[in-house]
């Protein structure tokens, strides 16, 4: 296996993932170039899946796959990050421009049991409309047998628990946590490389031809934590937004240089406000890059007044 030498931060080409809740805002707030017409809900920005996989834009590696990385340069790019078979984490930007179904993601042992994969995330509002929301747990105590027939009489809504958001605030989903995201929010998610979601209630909505979406009722009821009621936002402690053993994520205000982590530390940086550079390598709102483990210069440097980021690492 060769060894490298890296000079520069890892960008990768985005990709977007048309969704019947999306709309055009990525391009707006971020400058990302979407294909016209249609409704983008998701740009995954970094991730290593079978189905989708970051591409490098940039550098050495250009045109290699984060799969590539991961597996021919561990230890030169990610350090002591966690064994497995690949990247663990992913990376999105998500567009609501109308709400998503409520749904849920399996914890690990019954997402095992069902053939899915585990997922915890983490949200941080990087844009809301005045009254968006996002739909957390249940108001109040229910069992599985009361909720159950609320989605056969079409009342689930009544009993989820509703939270209006602002720029700036984060939430943490933990797998199990009955959730949905509302109209009018732009986010920055950081999951556990996963796909598994189970679809429990779609707002009553049809298609054109009368058709409901798809639902995964049995193996959701399996998933919910009923016991989660009134789930709260994060509330930041310093610059710590979460310190969690997936990952940790930390909001940075960026107004002089600052070393983004000891050397053999991988870290990723998500540009929120401002815009700032690395190495020769420019970050602008939306973008994201990774500082590998070996890289020297590891230094982020602000451009413009009011430069802030999202700072992801594994504990």
């Amino acid at each position: 296996m060769s060894k490298l030498n890296l000079m520069t931060p890892l960008t990768f080409e985005p990709i977007f993932m048309e969704r019947m809740w999306g709309g055009r805002r990525l391009e707006a707030e971020f400058g990302k170039k979407l294909p016209p017409q249609r409704p983008i809900g998701e740009s995954w920005e970094i991730v290593d899946r079978p189905e989708a996989q970051s591409i490098v834009r940039n550098g050495l590696l250009r045109g290699k796959t984060l799969h590539e990385l991961w597996t021919q340069y561990r230890d030169e790019i990610f350090g002591e990050a966690p064994d497995s078979s690949r990247f663990p984490l992913l990376l999105k930007l998500l567009d609501a421009h109308d709400k998503l179904s409520l749904q849920v993601h399996p914890p690990e042992k019954i997402a095992y049991r069902l053939g899915g994969e585990s997922k915890t995330e983490f949200w941080y509002i990087a844009g809301a409309d005045p009254g968006a929301e996002l739909y957390l747990g249940f108001r109040e105590s229910i069992t599985l047998d009361q909720f159950e027939k609320a989605l056969r009489d079409g009342t689930a809504a009544d009993y989820i628990h509703k939270i209006q958001v602002k720029t700036g605030d984060a939430v943490f989903l933990p797998s199990g946590r009955l959730h949905a995201l509302g109209a009018g929010n732009l986010l920055i998610e950081v999951q556990q490389n996963s796909d598994t979601t189970y679809r429990v209630f779609d707002w009553n909505r049809v298609d054109d031809k009368g058709k409901q979406r798809q639902l995964h009722i049995d193996q959701a009821l399996q998933c919910i934590d009923f016991d989660d009621v009134r789930p709260r936002l994060l509330h930041p402690d310093g610059e710590l937004l979460l310190h969690h053993n997936l990952f940790e994520i930390q909001k940075w205000n960026l107004d002089s240089p600052r070393e983004i982590a000891p050397r053999g530390q991988f870290a990723i940086a998500c540009c929120l406000t401002g815009s700032l550079r690395s190495a020769g390598v420019d970050l602008a709102r939306g973008e994201f890059f990774l500082i590998p483990g070996q890289l020297q210069d590891r230094q982020l440097y602000p451009r413009t007044e009011g430069t802030s980021l999202l700072r992801v690492t594994i504990p």
